[in-house]
């Protein structure tokens, strides 16, 4: 380090120039389960939480949740800076099986670290996992997405329905019973309206009955429709919502 005489500029000889981080080579780029790497749990946590903050306890738990059996977490890691250091957590995605479809996954938490998205680390990470998932035989991924919809799309996703993921499967658990946790309890029989002339209170003398009233309003839908001589809605615009008002994209693609 040295200082000008007679200036305030303070300059960083060439030896001493901080470094950038090297960019991982993407043929170097390892996928592997999280729960086979439990060291770098905190790590993948911190990742997750980058991009969705959520309290450490709670991430810690649901990715302490994964295993073979699914839902199943995959941590994308590059390869080990110096020999004595644990490799780098770049990238994550959760594959939990579908209700209903045995040969079908839903793929979750789909993140790659901040400094190294438009790299092609994306694409890297959802190539891996179709290759995993396929050697264990499964034949069809489904996701969502918010914004990224013609990132999926250039990887040969298509607009699609929606799905149930498990949040677990067991083997005691018989598929009647997993089938009735996403279903909302039956709605109570429509309420019949008695009749006009049941509920007549008897009157005391003979007189001109009474008119009849008025038939009720239709009862308003929850959307307009479209008004005349606009196409149809494309399936672009016929997209889903969360719970948060947001839109949301089913995709799916067979691998």
């Amino acid at each position: 380090m040295t200082l000008s005489p007679g200036s305030t500029e303070l300059t960083l000889e060439p030896a001493h120039q901080p470094e950038e981080t090297p960019v991982p080579s993407l043929a170097e780029l390892t996928l592997e389960p999280v729960h086979c790497r439990p060291e770098l749990l905190d790590a993948c946590a911190d990742l997750i939480n980058e991009q969705w903050p959520r309290s450490r306890a709670s991430r810690l738990h649901s990715l302490g949740q994964s295993s073979d059996a699914f839902p199943l977490c995959l941590m994308l890691l590059s390869p080990r800076p110096t020999p004595e250091a644990a490799p780098i957590v770049v990238g994550h995605a959760r594959l939990s099986r579908v209700l209903d479809r045995p040969q079908s996954l839903l793929v979750e938490t789909v993140v790659v670290a901040r400094a190294l998205r438009g790299r092609g680390f994306g694409r890297r990470l959802m190539e891996g996992l179709e290759d995993f998932a396929q050697a264990r035989g499964f034949r069809r991924l489904h996701l969502t997405t918010h914004d990224q919809l013609q990132f999926y799309a250039h990887l040969g996703y298509q607009l699609g329905e929606p799905v149930q993921g498990l949040v677990f499967t067991s083997r005691r658990l018989s598929a009647t019973l997993l089938r009735a946790f996403p279903r909302a309890p039956s709605p109570r029989p429509p309420y019949k309206a008695p009749s006009v002339t049941a509920q007549t209170a008897p009157r005391a003398h003979k007189g001109p009955s009474l008119p009849l009233p008025p038939p009720l309003p239709e009862p308003l839908t929850s959307s307009l429709p479209p008004p005349a001589g606009l196409p149809p809605q494309s399936l672009l615009e016929m997209q889903y919502q969360d719970l948060r008002g947001c839109p949301i994209f089913w995709m799916e693609k067979d691998i």
